[in-house]
């Protein structure tokens, strides 16, 4: 029981330098409020570990300068996948996120799990083997899918453009064939995390809206990402607009958003005003190049996109909204629109504050938030000691 009570210790004591932030000895029992002597035996033990290494020295205020240590970021390597409807990447990054291999490939979700899967295992082996590190480096695998997930099982529910991926067991599949822990998450969810951890730290009201072949959001609130009683937090491309009242959606109900604001919706729309569109790659090309009539259905899609936000504006008094996903490529046409409606229709109390922005991490925001889910999971306090064998 002793060494059980000593190895939790060490890994709450690893807890504290997790930012990456270096302390010394001094610091770190003060912190913990225990004494230097445990402390220095757990800084061992964690150096032993690889988990921390040592930095520039702190400076001194007479005699020896004291000793800091931090993360050690090189310690494992996680894998990150950000499954999409036309699209996945896999990623090899280090503890700190940094992406160390990367490889995307063109490959439809509704394939279905196991063709889709299949590859992310095999792409994920190679990029193993590109980095030169062994298997026995890999801690655990965040993947991101593009529909509702049960967060407790990490099974896809009922998901609308995913065929085949119903309830199928996607950590367990992924585990068999990479012999890690598998967390799995909606890949908005995942944007969002990885879009907070990149570019707004400090800031625990927010959410992240991806546009593309769907619409989505991940709310983070209080700093916490909110999932909801199912996991179907933030799926708003299925609330109706008032415009669309006609306009059949893919999920059987009329008048989504998506089915109005969607980068194949907006596709759709100019292909029936006779402006070649085939999909949301063409609406950002004529965008780019001018085409007034794809400005100005980018600038509507921002509008009924700003409809669903000013609610959300209300329920959830975010400090950011950043747009991101494919459509984001337009630029400010889409953004313009959404200011344009959540600044006139919600409460001033609300917009003083609000920025409603471009997202930065661009494309990479899901990848980030795969790696992120991997690593919280890897160096949690539960899990820490199993992974890396601590002992006191």
């Amino acid at each position: 029981m002793a060494g059980n009570i000593n190895t939790a210790g060490v890994g709450e004591l690893f807890q504290l330098l997790r930012d990456g932030e270096p302390r010394t000895r001094a610091e770190l029992s003060k912190s913990s409020g225990l004494a230097r002597s445990t402390v220095a035996a757990r800084v061992d033990e964690l150096m032993r570990r690889g988990l921390i290494a040592p930095v520039a020295d702190a400076a001194s205020t007479g005699g020896r300068p004291p000793s800091q240590f931090a993360l050690n970021p090189k310690a494992k390597v996680v894998i990150a996948a950000d499954i999409g409807a036309s699209h996945t990447t896999v990623a090899v990054t280090d503890l700190a996120g940094t992406i160390l291999a990367e490889r995307t490939g063109r490959l439809a979700v509704s394939l279905g799990p196991e063709p889709v899967l299949s590859w992310l295992a095999e792409t994920a082996n190679e990029l193993i083997a590109e980095t030169g590190l062994g298997h026995d480096h890999v801690a655990a695998v965040g993947v991101g899918v593009p529909g509702p997930v049960e967060h407790a099982t990490g099974r896809p529910a009922k998901p609308p453009i995913m065929p085949g991926w119903d309830g199928f067991d996607v950590p367990g599949w992924v585990q068999q064939h990479l012999q890690v822990p598998v967390l799995v998450d909606n890949d908005v969810n995942v944007s969002a995390l990885g879009e907070r951890a990149a570019a707004w730290p400090t800031i625990d009201h927010m959410i992240f809206v991806k546009v593309a072949t769907g619409i989505g959001a991940g709310i983070i609130s209080d700093g916490r990402l909110l999932r909801g009683a199912q996991g179907i937090a933030g799926d708003f491309g299925h609330v109706r607009v008032a415009r669309g009242a006609d306009v059949p959606c893919h999920c059987g109900n009329t008048g989504c958003l998506e089915a109005l604001a969607s980068g194949p919706a907006i596709a759709r729309s100019l292909s029936q005003r006779g402006v070649a569109a085939a999909d949301g790659d063409d609406v950002v090309e004529l965008v780019k190049a001018g085409n007034l009539e794809a400005i100005q259905a980018v600038r509507q899609a921002g509008r009924d996109l700003g409809e669903v936000l000013t609610a959300s504006v209300s329920l959830l008094n975010p400090s950011v909204i950043t747009i991101g996903g494919a459509m984001a490529r337009v630029g400010e046409h889409l953004i313009a629109g959404v200011r344009e409606v959540v600044y006139r229709h919600s409460m001033p109390l609300a917009t003083e504050h609000l920025a409603i922005v471009q997202s930065v991490t661009a494309g990479e925001a899901a990848v980030r938030g795969a790696s992120l889910l991997a690593v919280e999971h890897a160096l949690s306090p539960e899990i820490l000691p199993q992974s890396f064998n601590l002992t006191d």
